[in-house]
């Protein structure tokens, strides 16, 4: 069973900014979209550069999809699915997130996190 884990408050967040949690282990990148007002997270390595960056990336749009433009290399994500617009074979894992009682929670996925 995948419990929800309480990672920050949500006056941790910055509007349209990414901030980076350790989850467990894990880093853990967390973005709340100003424009959809929905947050999103996603493991913050970045398998292009090979670094935790991702979190320091730029939020934007493509073509109607939420991505994140790596702070390296500039190749983007989506924050949805974790699949690089760029190369179709590269993906970052994504995680359930959400608000609760003030709190922001995500769900770690054992398959995801490669356990």
């Amino acid at each position: 069973m995948n419990q929800w884990i309480t990672v920050c408050d949500e006056n941790d967040l910055y509007l349209d900014a990414g901030v980076c949690a350790l989850v467990n282990g894990h880093q853990i990148a967390l973005f709340w979209c100003g424009h959809n007002n929905t947050l999103y997270a996603i493991n913050n390595y970045d398998p292009v550069g090979k670094a935790n960056v991702l979190s320091r990336g730029i939020l934007g749009s493509l073509n109607g999809t939420v991505v994140v433009a790596s702070p390296l290399y500039k190749q983007h994500f989506c924050l949805e699915s974790g699949q690089c617009l760029e190369l179709a074979e590269t993906l970052v894992p994504t995680y359930p997130v959400r608000r609760y009682n003030g709190r922001v929670q995500v769900q770690l996925i054992v398959s995801l996190l490669g356990k």
